[in-house]
């Protein structure tokens, strides 16, 4: 169903712009729109990764500087059947995560400095599962033209006042009204596009760390870390928001139309529902492990992976 609701939303984006080239040029202006939009999701398709990395100032690593990590994602990618992606990390406090990439050939996993200094390896295990399931999902793929979409239209937006066609000049109102929503819709159906593929990254992720409640826990401890630790580089380019498994941004008190990602609580109970559907295989992880029973651990006394 996941993937019906994002294929509707993908449709709805795409003729979003289409129709808001017509209203400004007709048909000719709609060719134009649809060839602007395919030059720009090109352009994203090779530059996307390297983008957003070089935004958050993402250093890569590999197993001579950082070998727990790049032990873990390699196995994790081999449980979930995935050529190996590159590994960044954040120099940031925040514990968060994002995956970026045009497809698993071209991926790549950048996990915060917070991530593994507050997290237990299950939970880093867990969140780093996560984002390797939107790498198999193609959702990085997706998002980024989602994006691009999205950027496109308000591009379109202001464009319109000096390009508008006859009708709209006739109707000034209209086109005011075309200025304000068009954007708005696009972003309410990019937030709603992101929504729809966390969940499924949930499930398909906790299935590759085998323990649906490590990813839970990891889930409540970031989402408290993250409504009082500050991520700069976010702030600084909300746009990216959606790619990380928890709204970086200070964003608790918006309302949930307006929501990158779907109520952490509401991610947790799903969690929580799949492990009880798993039954014995819930209790193990990587490489048939015990689980962890820590549900509710204060994240202040966690050790961290990595001491």
């Amino acid at each position: 169903m996941g993937y019906v609701k994002t294929g509707i939303l993908m449709a709805a984006m795409t003729a979003l712009f289409l129709g808001m080239g017509y209203l400004i040029g007709g048909a000719y202006g709609a060719v134009i729109a649809l060839v602007v939009a395919a030059g720009m999701n090109a352009f994203a398709w090779w530059n996307s990764d390297k983008a957003v990395l070089r935004l958050h100032n993402a250093r890569p690593v590999d197993a001579h500087t950082a070998p727990e990590l790049q032990q873990m994602v390699m196995e994790l990618a081999r449980n979930a059947d995935l050529p190996p992606p590159a590994v960044y990390i954040i120099e940031s406090d925040q514990p968060n995560a994002f995956a970026t990439g045009r497809n698993p050939d071209h991926a790549a996993v950048a996990v915060s400095r917070g991530l593994m200094d507050r997290m237990s390896r299950d939970e880093v295990a867990a969140v780093v599962a996560h984002e390797l399931a939107h790498i198999k999902n193609y959702d990085t793929l997706t998002m980024t033209i989602t994006a691009t979409f999205a950027g496109a239209i308000s591009m379109l937006a202001n464009f319109a006042i000096f390009f508008g066609g006859s009708r709209e000049r006739a109707n000034p109102i209209a086109m005011i009204a075309m200025m304000i929503l068009a954007p708005l819709a696009a972003a309410l159906v990019q937030m709603a596009i992101s929504r729809s593929r966390e969940y499924e990254a949930d499930r398909i992720g906790a299935q590759i760390v085998g323990n649906p409640l490590w990813l839970a826990d990891a889930l409540r401890k970031i989402q408290g870390y993250a409504s009082r630790i500050d991520n700069d580089a976010a702030e600084r380019n909300p746009a990216t928001a959606h790619m990380f498994i928890i709204n970086p941004l200070h964003a608790h008190a918006r309302d949930k139309l307006f929501s990158t990602h779907p109520a952490t609580e509401n991610r947790i109970a799903a969690l929580e529902k799949l492990a009880a559907e798993m039954g014995t295989r819930s209790a193990t992880g990587m490489g048939g492990r015990p689980a962890s029973n820590r549900r509710s651990a204060d994240p202040r006394r966690d050790p961290g992976p990595w001491g």
